[in-house]
């Protein structure tokens, strides 16, 4: 049975991710409306379902027509696109822009450099509603990749932004494929910094066990991604949802001595605790 925990710093909710929750919890306590989430507002079950609890439900682009001025709308962390906001405001509802300020920043380098004719090329994932939200900001002309991979662009000039939860990896590959291609090109690094502190602890913890547990959501980028980067360096990667997916061999194999252990930044605290005070319980046995 393992003797040591260690858990990664910066683990867990992000600034963004905590303020539009606490935005809609608030709302819904001072509010006599009923509050709506555009999609899950984090890509989290568990807070997902805590929300629902509280009376806070999703609306999405399909059932706007059950909207009235009645209502508040939140607009979670990840932003949508001009057109998508102004169909949510045409309902006639109260809207709460919650979108994070590191996404709001790509929208305005986004929109500024599609005004000035650069081709907008982002790398993320296509289907996140990150990149889809930053991608209407350039009437939905963007380039969407995740690694460069295949890339040909003939546009004379570029501009490139990053989803705020891409690793830095994949950023640094299509900036090189597309300099190759291309006669001027900017950059601009918007991965943010939270998603840079958690990958580089996550990393670096990794290194240093023998079992690494990544807590959060399979439905979360960048949870999905600090699994990934955890993965290359600790063989003995595992991603649980909650403490009750804890499998029960790391409690029975001799040969684990250290574990360790990070969040997502849609990972809420008591998910996190919940893991903790279990494998504690262990260790104090």
């Amino acid at each position: 049975m393992f003797k040591e925990l260690i858990v990664a710093e910066n683990a867990g909710f992000c600034f963004g991710v905590k303020r539009a929750v606490d935005t809609s919890t608030d709302y819904k306590e001072k509010s006599k409306s009923d509050i709506y989430t555009f999609g899950p507002l984090v890509h989290n079950k568990n807070v997902v379902d805590h929300l629902r609890q509280k009376g806070i439900n999703e609306v999405d682009i399909n059932n706007l027509d059950k909207l009235n001025d009645k209502d508040t709308v939140i607009i979670r962390s990840h932003g949508v696109s001009p057109q998508v906001m102004e169909q949510i405001k045409n309902t006639g509802a109260e809207v709460v822009d919650a979108t994070c300020p590191y996404v709001l920043a790509i929208h305005k380098r986004v929109k500024k450099y599609y005004e000035q004719g650069y081709q907008i090329v982002i790398v993320g994932d296509k289907n996140h509603p990150e990149v889809v939200g930053s991608n209407g900001w350039c009437d939905n002309t963007a380039i969407i990749t995740k690694d460069g991979e295949g890339l040909v662009i003939s546009a004379p000039k570029v501009c490139i932004v990053a989803q705020t939860t891409e690793k830095k990896a994949n950023f640094e590959k299509v900036i090189e494929v597309v300099s190759k291609q291309c006669k001027e090109v900017v950059t601009f690094n918007t991965i943010c910094s939270a998603t840079k502190e958690r990958q580089t602890s996550a990393e670096d913890t990794a290194k240093t066990v023998d079992v690494m547990i990544v807590v959060g959501s399979r439905s979360s980028s960048n949870t999905t991604k600090l699994y990934e980067i955890c993965s290359k360096h600790c063989e003995n990667t595992i991603f649980i949802d909650n403490g009750s997916e804890i499998p029960k061999w790391l409690f029975e194999s001799e040969n684990i001595k250290k574990v360790g252990i990070t969040a997502g930044a849609s990972t809420p605290d008591w998910i996190i605790q919940d893991v903790l005070e279990k494998l504690r319980g262990y260790l104090e046995k």
